[in-house]
């Protein structure tokens, strides 16, 4: 099975960018980051204090996180029901950014992510795949941008009533916790390929990206 691993910071057009690589080579795209806010969703609406180890380790006995793809389009769901949509509130983003900093967490969806990646060839996309879910992907990039071309492309996404300045701000605080965590932190890979596409649109960086991929895997 071939494996694209694409890291970088938030904003940066990840999960864009990975479902157009997955759709124009035929593979299966993994959001990573859906599988974070999956378990954050369930935190949030079940109130539950992750902060506390015996709340935690319960509420991830409780939790069923499951992938599907069909026609390229990657649904998430939390104990049978699609939340897909549901995960994509800033609220839960941001707890899915404290979140995804736990081992337990991480421990815990670790596995899934190898798994899917073992038995396809995919594009997946995160915070550490090429770090520590799949060393040895046959490509790996690391996707970013500027913390201001990524605060525009976010506040753009949202539907919720939020100032560009706030989401600025939130961008450049979540970097510094993504970069600065104890747990898997936010880094390159020393063999990734870095790739700032501050002057390109998400689908020009998939187009520059996808003759890079053709040129190592011969696809």
């Amino acid at each position: 099975m071939v494996c694209i691993a694409i890291d970088g910071p938030s904003g940066s057009g990840k999960s864009t960018v990975s479902k157009i690589l997955a759709r124009k080579l035929g593979f299966v795209n993994v959001d990573t980051g859906a599988l974070y806010r999956g378990v954050a969703y369930y935190f949030y609406i079940n109130n539950v204090d992750f902060r506390k180890i015996e709340n935690l380790t319960q509420a991830l006995k409780d939790i069923k996180i499951e992938i599907e793809n069909s026609n390229h389009t990657q649904k998430i769901f939390l104990n049978n029901e699609d939340i897909t949509d549901k995960i994509r509130l800033e609220k839960i983003s941001k707890i899915a950014s404290e979140v995804s900093a736990l081992s337990e967490v991480r421990i815990y969806l670790l596995g899934l992510q190898r798994e899917i990646a073992k038995n396809r060839n995919v594009v997946m996309d995160g915070r550490d795949i090429g770090t520590v879910v799949i060393p040895n992907a046959e490509v790996k990039i690391f996707l970013t941008a500027s913390p201001e071309v990524r605060a525009e492309r976010r506040y753009k996404q949202l539907s919720e009533k939020v100032s560009y300045s706030e989401v600025l701000k939130d961008i450049n605080e979540r970097d510094m916790n993504d970069s600065n965590r104890e747990i898997c932190p936010l880094r390159k890979s020393d063999d990734a390929i870095i790739f700032d596409n501050s002057s390109y649109t998400l689908e020009e960086t998939a187009d520059k990206l996808l003759d890079i991929i053709k040129e190592r895997v011969g696809k």
